[in-house]
């Protein structure tokens, strides 16, 4: 919705210049002629002329001016005052009619703005340009009355490249289990080690959004992704999301949203993971675009032919974001739904942070690093120990933009989990070139 806002604030802007014609140019003593207001230092031009209030509180031409210089220097309600008292004495004054419903709308109140200028597009010296101007600006308010138009965004990307170890198994060759440990060492092979290859991902994803109301929007979004492994058909991997949720915007500025998902996960081309859920959202607007959310999750984990993996999910988070960067620190339990697999619950914490920063017009290196730890509620019946592990993830690329609509992003990515067993002990690193087409 605030994107929305600006658009209007740019074409009341364009409407109030071209309705200069109808009018004729001010001059005051602090600032000259042809709209002080609109001087570089905008705020110095009001305080001089705010000074001068008591004596010139009737002169038209002075609160014209006035009202420019508030109005760009960010006091809406000094504006929408001036402006009043220039209709007071002149109340066929254009210029001033559309200023004020410039103040109405930036001061967020776009039901007086809309009334305000169909007022002007109702004052017959409006030339005929000015007017249709105007017509589109009414419409735009209109809009944004309703709140805000449809949109729809999609995205289709392709990337190939190499990982070392596409299975996360540990590198070990043999490992030692403490009920078996009269035998020896057991040796690992096959799946129960790392194993390296090449490989391709296909993905893509549609969202959309539509008003309910001028601050309730109905939000939804449909993500695919499938990765194959050249030679390695066990670990391929493809997934389907779906999201549907509703968010709402306070007068504040700020935005709750309340989310479901339905997650569809298949490995080795066959079904493995069935997640349904929820998401709950307070996203705080802070100055200069910046942003600070609180969420919290649930979901509902059921694994296909392993019951006792079944899970309830927990989580919740606080992240930042501004123009360049992100970050978030969260936590949460994933329990097991079945009696005697406590070994695969565990708590959790994590933190993440990255960011894009251009290097100029087409190109930006892209970087970000996450942390977890995971905690396991029981020991395992194997090792005779509780689990713990800590995964660390880092990953580096350059993303180059051809159009506003097609880019490239080579990237390496790196993992490391970090764990008391070791057989869930191991590295991985992927090196990569993606295509992707933004629409």
């Amino acid at each position: 919705m605030e994107s929305s806002y600006r658009i209007i604030f740019c074409a009341l802007i364009l409407a109030a210049a071209g309705a200069t014609p109808a009018i004729a140019a001010t001059t005051t003593d602090a600032g000259g002629p042809n709209d002080p207001g609109r001087s570089a230092d905008s705020g110095a031009t009001y305080r001089a002329l705010n000074a001068q209030l008591k004596e010139r509180a009737n002169d038209p031409e002075f609160n014209l001016a006035l009202g420019l210089a508030a109005l760009d220097s960010g006091r809406y309600g000094e504006a929408i005052l001036a402006f009043q008292r220039v209709l007071a004495v002149q109340p066929d004054n254009a210029r001033a009619q559309a200023e004020l419903a410039r103040a109405y709308a930036m001061a967020g109140d776009v039901d007086t703005a809309r009334a305000e200028f169909e007022t002007v597009r109702g004052n017959p010296s409006i030339p005929d340009p000015v007017r249709n101007r105007i017509d589109g600006v009414v419409r735009q308010l209109d809009s944004a009355i309703a709140g805000g138009a449809s949109e729809i965004t999609g995205y289709f990307d392709v990337e190939g490249g190499y990982d070392s170890n596409i299975n996360t198994a540990t590198d070990a060759i043999s490992i030692t289990l403490p009920l078996f440990a009269f035998l020896g060492p057991a040796t690992l092979n096959g799946a129960a080690r790392e194993q390296d290859a090449g490989f391709y991902q296909i993905q893509g994803g549609l969202s959309g959004s539509t008003p309910l109301s001028r601050q309730t929007r109905l939000f939804g979004s449909v993500l695919g992704n499938w990765r194959d492994n050249i030679d390695s058909r066990f670990v391929d991997q493809a997934s389907a999301v779906g999201t549907l949720g509703l968010s709402h915007s306070l007068a504040s500025g700020d935005v709750v949203s309340l989310s479901g998902q339905a997650q569809r996960f298949w490995l080795g081309h066959n079904g493995y993971r069935t997640s349904v859920g929820g998401d709950i959202r307070y996203t705080k607007r802070l100055s200069g675009d910046r942003a600070l959310s609180v969420s919290g999750q649930y979901f509902r984990l059921n694994y296909d032919g392993s019951p006792l993996q079944d899970a309830e999910r927990f989580s919740g988070s606080i992240t930042y974001a501004d123009k360049s960067i992100y970050g978030g620190v969260g936590g949460g339990k994933e329990e097991t739904r079945r009696v005697g697999a406590d070994q695969l619950s565990y708590a959790f914490v994590n933190a993440q942070l990255g960011g894009e920063w251009r290097l100029g017009e087409k190109a930006s290196i892209i970087a970000g690093a996450s942390v977890e730890h995971r905690n396991y509620d029981s020991r395992d019946p194997l090792f005779l120990k509780g689990r713990k592990d800590t995964q660390y993830d880092a990953s580096l690329g350059l993303r180059y933009r051809f159009t506003d609509a097609i880019s490239v992003r080579p990237r390496v990515t790196y993992t490391r989990n970090d764990s008391n067993i070791g057989l869930y002990d191991y590295d991985r690193w992927t090196a990569s070139v993606g295509a992707r087409l933004s629409f």
